[in-house]
């Protein structure tokens, strides 16, 4: 009986995250947020290379896209344990909405709008790890980990349609049109947040709080001190070694002698694997069987692209590069894991060190693949940062795996 009430738990995990109305509110915040990034990411690379016709400024600009995330996240994270994680949330779209409209006006110089760009990046991170810390109080249980894939699953869809879409839409409205559509949708996102979302009062009391400068050490300290975290972070970042081939991606259509109308296909592989991924990681895994798959999904990915070593043809790459995303969807349950691990008082911190984790690796290791790409190839390339992630995975895996089950008998 235990287990039949077990499975129609796991099976409801969706439909109860999204029977939530404060749930679905979060998730359409960030779902607006992502495709109006995305959107504005377009635009701003056409923007600044029609103004200078230089593809290093264009690409410049991206990089502020991404880059000053990694800071937010790691520095600015603990104000979602400081304050009001709402208001939090509310106030960095409301700063996300002022510097997109100033990005938006034209003839605005090129270093303003970098500036703008970076500072949009820079409030992203303080805004992810507030809804992250909020979930767990929004939902529990199975509903919990469905809300974390259907982030996972929104974020890819939003990549996807984004570089696929955004320049034919960028195209036809115009680049300043776009950012100023950009704009709209981190407004929706703050009312959404404001009014559907119910006040919660700031999870440290203003006698507790610790000085703003060593949150980003006492959130080191506390997944230093939970067993089996510190293993599962390394598994998380992996995801700097299984994110080559994305970077590589025009690089290895060129080398595959293939046209450059396939270079998103080779883009959008992995993250079109991990949406499936996910879907049938919490659909199908049961509460009791994810924590141990986490280890063994994580080598997977890595040994899937090792196979690239066989110099694969197009289709087969991206057969592989599908199966690779589909088994990262183990970062569901790493976000679970922490979420659930973590005090209530330190969440947003420790999401946002696993944030700022990931986004760093994920910069150093495209950086790292391009060079040694120029040496070996991108499809040598490939299967070495696969190697090196599997290989890595193992004592990570046994590490995780053996806290894990120390955890289960503790509890039993």
């Amino acid at each position: 009986m235990t287990g039949s009430m077990g499975q129609l738990a796991q099976r409801s995990g969706f439909r109860a995250a999204f029977g939530v109305g404060e749930f679905r509110a979060l998730w359409a915040a960030e779902g607006l947020s992502q495709l109006g990034d995305q959107l504005a990411r377009v635009a701003l690379t056409v923007l600044v290379y029609a103004s200078t016709n230089s593809a290093a400024l264009a690409a410049l600009t991206l990089a502020l896209s991404y880059t000053p995330s990694f800071l937010g996240s790691a520095l600015l994270s603990g104000l979602a344990d400081r304050y009001p994680r709402r208001e939090v949330m509310v106030v960095c779209d409301l700063i996300s909405t002022g510097l997109v409209l100033i990005m938006a006006i034209p003839q605005m110089p090129l270093p303003v709008v970098c500036v703008a760009m970076a500072g949009v990046a820079l409030v992203g991170g303080p805004f992810r790890s507030a809804r992250l810390a909020l979930l767990p109080e929004v939902l529990e249980g199975e509903a919990y980990v469905a809300a974390l894939a259907v982030r996972s699953i929104t974020i890819q869809t939003a990549q996807l349609l984004g570089f696929t879409l955004g320049g034919v839409l960028v195209a036809l409205i115009n680049p300043y049109l776009a950012l100023a559509l950009d704009a709209a949708t981190f407004l929706v996102s703050a009312a959404l947040v404001r009014w559907a979302v119910p006040y919660r009062p700031a999870p440290q009391q203003p006698e507790q709080r610790r000085r703003f400068w060593s949150s980003s050490l006492h959130g080191a300290r506390v997944i230093a001190s939970i067993p089996g975290l510190p293993a599962l972070y390394v598994l998380a970042m992996l995801a700097g070694l299984y994110i080559g081939p994305e970077g590589l991606a025009a690089a290895w259509t060129a080398e595959l002698g293939e046209p450059t109308k396939v270079v998103g296909l080779l883009m959008g592989a992995p993250a079109g694997g991990l949406i499936i991924g996910a879907w049938l990681f919490t659909r199908f895994a049961g509460p009791e069987i994810r924590p141990r798959l986490v280890g063994p999904l994580a080598g997977l990915a890595g040994l899937a692209l090792a196979v690239c070593v066989f110099k694969p043809g197009l289709w087969a790459a991206v057969g592989i590069l599908v199966l690779s995303g589909l088994c990262t969807a183990y970062q569901v349950q790493v976000g679970a894991s922490f979420g659930r691990s973590a005090p209530a008082d330190s969440r947003a911190q420790v999401m946002g060190l696993l944030n700022s984790g990931a986004l760093t690796v994920q910069g150093i290791g495209v950086l790292l693949a391009g060079v040694l790409a120029e040496q070996i190839g991108v499809a040598n390339t490939v299967a070495a940062a696969g190697a090196v992630g599997a290989l890595i995975a193992v004592p990570a895996a046994v590490a995780w795996s053996r806290a894990t089950a120390a955890r289960e008998t503790t509890t039993g």
